[in-house]
């Protein structure tokens, strides 16, 4: 089954309440299972200990006339900060100052993630939120990592965040989603957990943006982006646990979300005069499950819900714009750290013709290839994002 028809079913089930039992407890055998859960345990003793609490990064960031524009973050340790040594280098006060900068006014940062958190926290989360502003003009969600080495099943993940997208977009907010990140990353893993952690990613990652453009939200692939350049440099961009970013981690996490945010706020006028897809850089319009698909496995693109003809829906489901607003760091050749599992679709599979829509991408509605046999797995860590 290919992985657009993969996040499409997910994202049935989650609209349906379907699904039962933990995520990715596949047939794997017993030897096999045996292996996994061998190899989670070497990978908890090689992760350091957690690097304390998430700085408090509430408060106004910028300066300038006007009424503060409101930022809500939501999400698990990567949204809260951990591993950040000062509030303002988190993701979102990274975000908070380049609004500030771009828009000319202030920015009020008010951040209720919770380190740990998983999808299903989402909902307490949202009270919170929309209980300390009751209006946001734009909520960033940064969420996944947990639902996947806790073996949370998939539709349960993603119908958490759908319900809280939606209760966002009720509220007037834009709602701007940062996908789950690529595990396969972190460097203590080893194979075979390395190669299920990132199939296991990028399928929810695929399914989380299938669900947010249904809710009316922006997603935004940031595991790619962030997998091979962390890879090459986890001293760097890994705080000292080797598990959660570090400053300069999350200031690349940022750097993918930033232009997605400017655009929701509309700070450059995209909304009067919206730009077209670029077919060269690969960007267009398909059905959602198959953009969802192309995000996963290109870093920095931004899934937004469109229309074609006028019509919101197509044959094969909700219309999606893709655009690559963030263009891939360049990665030292020498980098030693295989990628086993580079051929995993990275194409796409499901595409559907537009024809109806000028400058977008076509292919063969009926092409369904998936090149990955593997059976469903699950990472077993008890590793807390």
């Amino acid at each position: 089954m290919g992985r657009a028809r993969r996040a499409r079913r997910i994202a049935q089930r989650a609209a349906y309440g379907g699904g039962v039992g933990a995520a990715g407890i596949g047939a794997l055998g017993l030897l096999g299972w045996g292996l996994l859960k061998v190899e989670a345990r070497i990978t908890r003793r090689l992760v350091g200990p957690s690097t304390g609490d998430a700085p408090d990064d509430d408060g106004l960031y910028g300066s300038g006339a006007g009424t503060p524009l409101r930022l809500l973050v939501l999400g698990d340790s990567t949204a809260a900060g951990l591993g950040a040594e000062h509030p303002h280098q988190t993701i979102g006060a990274t975000i908070a100052s380049g609004v500030a900068a771009f828009s000319g006014r202030p920015v009020e940062l008010t951040n209720v993630a919770v380190s740990g958190a998983e999808s299903t926290g989402l909902d307490e989360q949202v009270e919170r939120g929309l209980a300390a502003v009751t209006a946001p003009d734009v909520a960033l969600v940064l969420i996944g990592a947990n639902d996947v080495t806790h073996r949370i099943e998939r539709s349960v993940a993603v119908r958490h965040l759908e319900m809280a997208v939606r209760r966002l977009r009720r509220s007037g907010s834009e709602v701007v989603v940062g996908t789950c990140p690529d595990l396969g990353a972190i460097e203590p893993l080893q194979q075979p957990l390395r190669s299920l952690a990132r199939r296991w990613s990028r399928d929810l990652a695929a399914a989380q943006t299938v669900a947010v453009v249904e809710a009316g939200g922006r997603a935004v692939s940031i595991g790619d982006l962030l997998s091979a350049v962390f890879s090459a440099e986890p001293k760097v961009m890994f705080s000292s646990d080797r598990f959660h970013p570090s400053p300069a981690g999350y200031a690349r996490v940022a750097a993918a979300l930033m232009p997605t945010v400017s655009a929701a706020l509309d700070l450059f006028g995209e909304r009067s005069a919206p730009t077209p897809p670029n077919v060269r850089r690969g960007e267009g319009v398909d059905p959602v499950a198959v953009a969802a698909t192309r995000a996963v496995a290109n870093p920095g693109t931004e899934v937004a819900p469109t229309e074609v003809g006028g019509q919101s829906r197509g044959p094969r489901g909700r219309w999606a714009m893709l655009l690559h607003r963030v263009r891939p760091v360049a990665v030292p050749s020498s980098d030693p750290r295989p990628r086993p599992d580079d051929h995993d679709e990275t194409a796409t599979d499901e595409r559907g013709s537009v024809d109806a829509a000028p400058g977008t991408a076509t292919s063969d509605p009926n092409r369904d290839s998936d090149r990955d046999s593997e059976r469903d797995s699950s990472v077993t860590s008890d590793a807390r994002v």
